[in-house]
């Protein structure tokens, strides 16, 4: 009965506002379709998904192309590259094209996961609001005319969402089946998709042991919605990591953190080093990208990659040492974590706290430009006037977005299943500021989260309903 009653209120919100929706589809398809055809993404990323696709589809083996042969791969999980094979084999090979624009389909669909979280937590006035939000957003657009796997990625997540609340509300078992195939198509395309999971079994855990009143027999039905919700993501990995093992002899359920083949040497020292004073994407750009293959300019640096002169001195000796032959040895990640020590023990705080904190602050808040021919150094507008002017627009649209999503997690903090996606923000913000390579397309999974809180402000929904 609840399941037909909440049906026909979708219906019920599409049937009385029919003109409204129309519109904000032609407008979501009118901006991304400018995307796509004037600010295409297919990068070198793009390049080794289409290439392990390639392979895949032609040859029946995951790897990657070399001089000689194609070597067997596990730096990238399946899940893009089997999209890519789908679209590859209807419509020929390499074709980006045809890949951004079944994209913009999936970014369209997430739109109207955005209005169905919305109409779920608040009502129809919301829901129109988050459609409208989600489909003029102009960094989900811009992801989905890039050959990477932000649009599915996001996409996943808001299914997830939409159906971890319905299955945790009513402890229905297709809910917790589509919310576990939610997360494992997260988690197969990328692994901090696992990210996904994490809060949606803490919080189904939570409700478990702290809910007071049951109606006779929920208890059990919650535990098995939540059985099905750890267990189903977890299924499509056992064929990966069995693959994996038998190939490699390797343990690898996922993919390695750094996308390293197996036996690759990964200069950890270095990336500790990173972490001891990188903060924002412009440093990610001109320093941790030019490693290995590019020179490191010292004067690109930051002032707090330095604590004292004799330590200037000793970073400028190593850097200086790299940029001989342009690679990190084991020798010389030895010194830069002789670096990345002393700073550490000196300045714990800064390193555990502070730096996190300036990563995560800079994600969220940068213009998010990186797709486009902005300079990543906007503000100092030495970029083509109009490229200064998209840089400045899109970072007063994207402090709108999060402002109003702030005011929203403040005041409908109570409401019923809103604590479930600040859970999801927290733990992935917290992740995120751990990493060395600080990028913004990292928080765009969750964006339909600031999309829904967002719109329950700007629809004027009563506190706490």
């Amino acid at each position: 009965m609840g399941k037909r009653r909440y049906i026909s209120r979708v219906h019920e919100l599409l049937r009385r506002n029919l003109r409204f929706f129309i519109l904000f589809f032609a407008a979501a398809f009118f901006l991304r379709l400018v995307f796509i055809f004037y600010f295409p993404g297919v990068v070198t990323d793009s390049f080794v998904y289409g290439d392990i696709a390639k392979n895949w589809l032609l040859h029946g083996i995951y790897g990657l192309s070399g001089p000689d042969e194609i070597s067997l791969t596990y730096i990238r999980l399946p899940g893009y590259p089997a999209f890519l094979a789908f679209i590859f084999a209807i419509f020929g090979m390499e074709h980006y094209r045809a890949v951004l624009i079944v994209q913009m389909f999936m970014d369209i669909g997430t739109c109207l996961l955005c209005a169905d979280i919305a109409l779920r937590l608040f009502g129809a006035r919301s829901a129109k609001v988050a459609f409208a939000l989600a489909a003029l957003c102009p960094f989900l657009a811009n992801y989905s005319a890039a050959a990477l796997t932000e649009t599915l990625e996001v996409f996943f997540t808001a299914l997830a969402l939409d159906q971890a609340m319905r299955a945790l509300e009513k402890f229905q078992f297709n809910f917790s089946l589509g919310c576990g195939a939610a997360c494992g198509g997260a988690i197969l395309l990328r692994p901090d998709g696992a990210l996904l999971l994490i809060p949606i079994v803490v919080f189904a855990v939570g409700k478990l042991i702290f809910r007071q009143t049951f109606v006779p027999g929920s208890r059990v039905r919650l535990l098995f919605a939540l059985t099905l919700i750890a267990a189903v993501p977890i299924a499509p990995l056992v064929p990966w990591a069995f693959r994996n093992w038998q190939v490699f002899r390797h343990f690898q359920p996922l993919a390695p953190r750094y996308a390293n083949e197996e036996g690759e040497f990964v200069p950890m020292g270095f990336n500790h080093w990173v972490r001891t004073w990188i903060a924002d994407y412009t440093s990610v750009e001109e320093i941790y990208w030019s490693v290995p293959g590019s020179t490191i300019d010292v004067e690109k640096l930051p002032a707090r990659a330095f604590d004292n002169q004799p330590q200037r001195s000793a970073t400028e000796v190593t850097i200086a040492e790299y940029n001989i032959e342009f690679r990190v040895s084991q020798q010389l990640d030895a010194k830069f974590e002789a670096l990345a020590s002393e700073r550490i023990r000196e300045h714990r705080w800064r390193y555990y706290a502070g730096l996190p904190l300036l990563r995560i602050t800079d994600m969220w808040l940068r213009p998010r430009t990186e797709m486009l021919p902005c300079d990543s150094r906007w503000w100092e507008f030495n970029d083509e006037p109009r490229w200064s002017a998209l840089a400045v627009s899109l970072g007063v649209i994207n402090l709108f977005y999060v402002t109003c999503a702030c005011v929203g997690a403040v005041r409908f903090r109570q409401t019923k299943l809103i604590f479930l996606l600040l859970l999801f923000l927290a733990m992935r913000s917290a992740f995120l500021g751990s990493l060395e390579n600080p990028e913004p397309r990292y928080t765009l999974e969750m964006y339909p989260v600031v999309i829904v809180l967002a719109a329950a402000v700007l629809a004027r929904e009563r506190k706490n309903p």
